[in-house]
């Protein structure tokens, strides 16, 4: 039976720790290991990351490109051919939310976008912010209906 006060690591998982600064018979003496004077070898003695000292570091020598706009929309842009192969056959009725719910859409999406490549053979119900043509006549052709939301 194992007992918790014989628990040993296996012979050679663990190695004791050097210490550092213990006289010169032990290897890391005097200086521990960090050498003669400099910064590296004082207390605190560090550079920040990306400093190349003193040279004009990487992140200031390349071109700052592009930029973020802070007013973007982000939109989930679903093909009928996804509505046909990843939708449930149970689901009739599609939105955001829904396609949120199932994956297809991330949660931080404000718009929903249908297009039309692909094929449609069963009916949806579908309420989109922006419907193209094609996936419009696809829709109504194979029994469905599509609602144009509002956009805010």
């Amino acid at each position: 039976m194992l007992k918790l006060n014989e628990l040993k690591p296996q012979t050679g998982s663990h190695s004791q720790r050097k210490r550092l600064g213990r006289g010169s018979g032990s290897g890391l003496g005097p200086t521990a290991g960090k050498g003669d004077k400099g910064q590296l070898q004082r207390s605190g003695g560090s550079v920040r990351a990306g400093f190349e000292g003193g040279q004009t570091p990487l992140y200031r020598r390349l071109p700052k490109r592009g930029f973020t706009n802070i007013h973007a929309r982000s939109h989930a842009v679903i093909n009928l051919s996804d509505l046909e192969t990843r939708i449930p056959s149970e689901v009739k009725e599609l939105n955001l939310s829904v396609l949120q719910e199932l994956g297809l859409a991330k949660k931080t999406t404000e718009r929903l976008v249908i297009l039309g490549n692909g094929n449609l053979t069963r009916s949806f119900k579908i309420k989109a912010h922006r419907v193209s043509e094609s996936a419009t006549k696809k829709v109504s052709s194979a029994g469905g209906s599509v609602e144009i939301v509002k956009i805010q």
